[in-house]
């Protein structure tokens, strides 16, 4: 395993660099300001993009920064999962970043899902927007009523009838429902009951302006509503789409699923060790310049013994991060699931702990917008759950595990 860069991910992220320190770290805190002038209703029908956003995205695409996810010469950067996985660190340092290089979620996956999966029309009519950042899009999986960490609990379902699907259910935690320029859904949901478990769901496109879809409200995130973005509870009501409209086939839902997940994951994680990597250096300004009893905060309670400690654990889990994408790109998502739930596992905890032990050095200013540390906390926990909770991932480790040690044992 080399997990040395690669000439084209030098490239990139020297470019990558240089654009948000030029154009988005300056930019940061006037556009939490403006964020927060915009949004600070919850009601999501008035929400709106600072239009500083939308020149940087302009800028980003003349600069050729854009769609970087994408393991297309043509549409994308061309660039692996190992490749673009130190892109995305670097983009993590910023909350506003993936936006701006069309590279945040759900976006991101739900482009993957178009370009493996979706068919010409399918693509010619979602697929180019959204790679085009013309429009935004929705992954609705979630559901209120069942444990939707065992997605096979799913109750939305998906009915044929005639040349229509007829879709009713509930969905919730439906990220980027409230932002104005959402126009599609991705909806998964029941369409063969008897069928083997892993074959009874499907997933559909659904336009949200389709009769029957009714966004209810948005959730906040630990007190936040993240907009323009949000996280929404929307009912499907009797919605019906076209035949068409369905990605692959009737019962492709979970592997639809699987193939969206694995490269994403890899992306939230190393997203994820980029504001790891913002929140240390806080804890180190913080900890070197202010002073205490006489002392810089650095050299009191052991803090000097806790950045080692945080050095350390976000340097294990980027090789853990890099050791996955390079599995997917070798032997593929499915058989790198281990892989996968362990840095789901680690990452978004190494987070929370760095963000966690930099508010304490902060004191009261970590706990309002005066620095990003609440946002960073709300990112590093809600990870924990939204990809789905550590008991899961560590369900799925010790069961790959003890199944490759009695396949051992057994030879």
């Amino acid at each position: 395993m080399d997990f040395s860069y690669s000439a084209k991910t030098k490239d990139y992220l020297a470019r990558l660099d240089a654009f948000m320190r030029e154009h988005i770290e300056p930019y940061e805190n006037q556009y939490q300001k403006e964020n927060y002038r915009l949004n600070s209703t919850p009601n999501w029908r008035e929400w709106q993009v600072p239009p500083r956003v939308a020149e940087l995205k302009q800028l980003a695409k003349e600069q050729g920064l854009w769609n970087l996810f994408l393991p297309d010469d043509e549409l994308g950067a061309g660039l692996t999962t190992l490749e673009y996985a130190p892109l995305a660190e670097r983009m993590g340092r910023s909350l506003l970043a993936p936006e701006v290089f069309n590279c945040n979620a759900p976006d991101t996956g739900n482009m993957e899902v178009l370009y493996h999966f979706g068919d010409d029309p399918q693509q010619e009519q979602w697929l180019t927007p959204l790679l085009n950042g013309e429009i935004r899009s929705v992954f609705c999986m979630t559901e209120p009523d069942v444990a939707s960490s065992d997605a096979t609990n799913m109750q939305t379902t998906i009915v044929a009838d005639g040349s229509d699907w007829v879709i009713n259910g509930r969905k919730w935690w439906s990220t980027g429902l409230g932002h104005p320029d959402a126009e599609i859904a991705i909806v998964m949901g029941l369409t063969d009951e008897d069928a083997e478990k892993h074959h009874r769901h499907s997933m559909v496109l659904v336009p949200l302006n389709t009769p029957g879809v009714n966004i209810e409200r948005m959730l906040p995130a630990l007190g936040e509503y993240d907009a323009p973005y949000g996280h929404g509870e929307v009912v499907f009501d009797n919605v019906r789409v076209p035949k068409e409209n369905i990605i692959v086939g009737p019962g492709a839902g979970f592997k639809i699923a699987q193939g969206r997940l694995g490269p994403g994951r890899i992306h939230h994680c190393m997203r994820a060790i980029g504001a790891a990597e913002r929140a240390l250096e806080l804890f180190i300004e913080r900890g070197v310049s202010r002073i205490a009893f006489g002392e810089p905060l650095m050299k009191l309670g052991g803090n000097t013994e806790r950045l080692a400690d945080l050095r350390v654990a976000i340097d294990q889990a980027r090789l853990l991060t890099l050791h996955a994408a390079w599995q997917i790109d070798n032997i593929g998502a499915m058989k790198a699931i281990k892989e996968i739930s362990a840095i789901k596992l680690v990452a978004p905890n190494v987070l929370q702990k760095v963000v966690d032990e930099t508010m304490q050095l902060f004191g009261g200013a970590s706990m309002c917008h005066d620095t990003p540390l609440p946002g960073l906390l709300t990112v590093a926990r809600s990870l924990r759950i939204a990809d789905g909770p550590d008991a899961v991932h560590r369900a799925t480790i010790a069961k790959t595990e003890l199944k490759q040690w009695k396949g051992r044992t057994n030879d």
